[in-house]
């Protein structure tokens, strides 16, 4: 990365890029799968497209599964051997980036970001029209940096923690993070106490 920002610097060009965010330990269930305007996938894929130069998202495997067929790209469901008490499931893979049905599935969270090259370029190169004479002409020499490719990478992050933290919250609810706190333990030992019901001892 770094010997391609180098060598785009010294021919006074931009570079664009893409940024993987993984969020782990995120709880089952934030989002909705009913609520269009609640679902978890485009809560995170909205917020990530209003960064500044940034012309796509992927949520896990999402553009190679587009070319895959369903035997392959969906994440096959098994017995879960780790519980003591029967079965319990798991996946086998996660190439639905740890989101199904517009709702967090307890996997880990991959969204991928794509930045397009910044537009001012340190060499008069692009095409443009003199809007004072409407000839056609060169854009100016600006000053800028290479790539915000690594930057993209820290607001990224920032954005999906904030996705997720306002989801948690909707969910969880509370006036103080105690209460937060303990309403998420509560949602999460419910969830142990009915899978261990629903299965044969």
């Amino acid at each position: 990365m770094i010997a391609e920002i180098k060598a785009a610097a010294k021919e006074g060009d931009s570079l664009g890029g893409i940024v993987e965010v993984i969020a782990y330990g995120v709880p089952v269930g934030l989002g909705s799968y009913v609520h269009w305007d609640r679902k978890l996938d485009g809560l995170l894929a909205g917020a990530l497209m209003s960064i500044q130069a940034v012309k796509a998202v992927e949520i896990g495997d999402g553009f190679a599964q587009a070319s895959q067929r369903g035997s392959v790209s969906h994440d096959a469901i098994a017995i879960d051997p780790s519980f003591t008490r029967g079965g319990g499931y798991i996946r086998r893979s996660d190439h639905a980036g740890g989101l199904e049905g517009g709702m967090s599935s307890g996997a880990p969270i991959i969204v991928k970001v794509a930045m397009k090259p910044l537009a001012t370029l340190n060499r008069p190169v692009l095409e443009t029209v003199d809007v004072a004479s409407g000839e056609s002409a060169v854009s100016f020499k600006e000053r800028t940096d290479v790539t915000a490719v690594p930057a993209l990478g820290v607001v990224s992050e920032a954005m999906v923690a904030l996705v997720l933290a306002n989801e948690a919250l909707r969910k969880f609810g509370g006036d103080t993070v105690e209460e937060f706190t303990r309403n998420h333990d509560a949602y999460v030992a419910h969830l142990g106490s009915t899978a261990s019901a629903a299965r044969p001892d």
